[in-house]
């Protein structure tokens, strides 16, 4: 009946005039509360309903149980560890459960400004209540109101000591007592910390970590981040099983996300806004002077693709110092090649012509052989890209200038508004697909991963923005084994093993008409191509292929949607 009701609903959204529905869907909340009823009804873009869900996560347990049992016991030793709660809403709960995994009361340490009638001790910052515990003693962090197991409890006590900071997946239980809802969380993703604080309790650490470093911060969310700018190679490890029921703490997150943008400010150069609707931090990295950017678009014919593309670029970018290098890789269509004669004598474009057949890999790394000596940044643009946020260059640009940033990528839309590029996922059919594709643009995605800021293995170069110096130190594309397909990622892999982070920027948003000068790999030929190309993907980076850091080992891979992975998957 669900499903039937949804199908009644779409059908009559589909007689709204366009001009009406295009102003609906920039309402994110509308956007937001339609997609999540799509889902329940089970028809959104093959993700499961909410009993399908259910069915999906109560499976995932027991393959969760079933791992947990078969993992080492823990030494007596380890059990001194206290815990520190960060607030008093539903703080009996919190005290309750910890007490029958057979924490006593008096390692029980509760930060709050207001006082409270407990025999735990008290204190009014992270601080104060961490300065009166051994330095050499761990420390588990948990917002009041979430709750935990004896069995999730010694999974964390089982945890390899040697890393700095260990933080864990977390799920819900329902008024049935129920477990539901899970966070399946990335491995360490400083950038989505900044962005959403997604690490926010059940967070552990040695107390000499924080006696070190100074904390300022009066939330979980806010410590993980500041301990992380403070000291930027600190070790965090990811334990990828949901051990901590967390509770609605709406003050957790926003005081998380206040805290982040502090610390931001008092460390760092960036400018950082909360987004109170999306509840995210929008941050700004500092750009001291405009270094000039060489935008290197390939392209043959397309004449009408190449103007939008480009006069997009030209009209509406704030960014200014940058230059267009069209690679004109053998046009033989009359109006293209006088629309790129035009061009040629505007001051900001250079038309450079690469003769003979299509590789995508050699033609970029042509176009950056002929940049501009004085270029700073290298841009790969697709023909087919056309601007829509007017500081996407200024966004990028932003990224690409850390020092610990390699790979800057973009959101990138169809035509139609839908979600064609937001990050890509390795492991997706074998290979590496794009993250929330076909989601609709104002939808927030899974964890607000499709609208915040983020760390992704690798980004596509539709839209990718790179120091030169990098791109020449890592010998450009491969030209020579993914002259089409998977050049970017195998890029950005690169890149990523110099030590430095990829990022999906999610404020710069363009659409992306792919593949409409190229056309489908449907020949037989091409699809050889493709075949060869991905063997070689997997030969060179199976263990990203097989673990991707900047995805859960407990999301599916069967599609590009973040569902919990079907039984199968975990059989196999």
């Amino acid at each position: 009946m669900k499903k039937f009701a949804m199908l009644t609903v779409k059908g009559a959204v589909g007689l709204v005039p366009r001009a009406v529905r295009n102003k609906l869907k920039s309402n994110h909340k509308l956007t937001e509360f339609y997609s999540r009823s799509l889902q329940r009804s089970g028809l959104f873009y093959g993700f499961p309903s909410e009993k399908k869900r259910m069915a999906m996560y109560s499976a995932y347990l027991t393959h969760q149980n079933h791992r947990l049992q078969n993992l080492a016991s823990i030494d007596e030793g380890a059990r001194e560890t206290s815990v520190v709660i960060i607030g008093i809403q539903k703080l009996s709960l919190t005290l309750a459960s910890l007490n029958r995994v057979g924490i006593e009361n008096e390692r029980i340490f509760v930060v709050s400004e207001q006082d409270i009638e407990a025999s735990v001790h008290c204190f009014t910052t992270i601080s104060d209540a961490v300065n009166s515990i051994s330095p050499s003693c761990r420390l588990l962090f948990l917002n009041s109101g979430d709750t935990i197991a004896k069995d999730s409890f010694e999974l964390f006590l089982r945890c390899d000591s040697s890393a700095d900071l260990v933080y864990c997946d977390t799920d819900k239980v329902d008024v049935k007592a129920r477990r539901v809802s899970p966070h399946f969380l990335p491995d360490w993703n400083p950038d989505l910390q900044l962005s959403t604080g997604y690490v926010f309790t059940g967070v552990i650490c040695r107390a000499n970590l924080i006696h070190s470093n100074s904390i300022a911060s009066s939330s979980i969310a806010g410590l993980v981040a500041e301990l992380w700018v403070k000291q930027p190679q600190l070790s965090v490890e990811h334990i990828p099983y949901t051990l901590i029921h967390r509770s609605f703490n709406k003050t957790a997150i926003t005081n998380g996300l206040t805290d982040i943008r502090k610390v931001l400010e008092c460390a760092t150069h960036a400018i950082s806004s909360y987004n109170e609707e999306l509840v995210v931090n929008h941050v700004q990295w500092p750009i001291e002077s405009e270094p000039l950017v060489s935008l290197i678009i390939p392209t043959k014919n397309g004449k009408s693709l190449v103007k939008a593309c480009i006069e997009s670029i030209l009209e509406k970018t704030v960014y200014q110092n940058y230059e267009i290098l069209l690679i004109d890789n053998g046009s033989d269509e009359t109006e293209s090649l006088e629309y790129f004669a035009k061009l040629n004598k505007h001051p900001k474009v250079r038309v450079l012509s690469y003769p003979g057949e299509f590789n995508y890999s050699a033609i970029n790394n042509f176009g950056v052989q002929h940049a501009s000596k004085k270029s700073r940044l290298i841009g790969l643009i697709n023909n087919d890209i056309e601007v829509i946020n007017p500081y996407w260059l200024s966004s990028m640009v932003g990224h690409a200038l850390r020092d610990d940033v390699g790979c800057v990528g973009a959101k990138l839309l169809y035509s139609d508004g839908r979600i064609q590029h937001a990050g890509v996922v390795l492991g997706y059919g074998g290979g590496a697909g794009h993250a929330h594709k076909y989601f609709p643009r104002y939808h927030p995605g899974y964890m607000k991963r499709l609208i915040a800021t983020q760390n992704y293995s690798a980004v596509t170069a539709a839209c990718l923005l790179v120091k030169k110096s990098l791109f020449l130190d890592v010998g450009g594309l491969n030209d020579k084994d993914l002259t089409v397909a998977f050049n970017d990622v195998d890029f950005c892999l690169r890149i990523k093993e110099t030590g430095v982070r990829n990022v999906y920027c999610a404020e710069a948003e363009l659409y992306h008409h792919e593949s409409v000068s190229r056309g489908l790999d449907h020949a037989p030929e091409k699809a050889a191509r493709f075949n060869r190309e991905l063997e070689y993907l997997k030969k060179q980076w199976g263990k990203y292929i097989e673990h991707d850091p900047a995805y859960s080992p407990n999301l599916t891979l069967m599609r590009e949607n973040f569902s919990i992975k079907v039984k199968e998957e975990f059989s196999s």
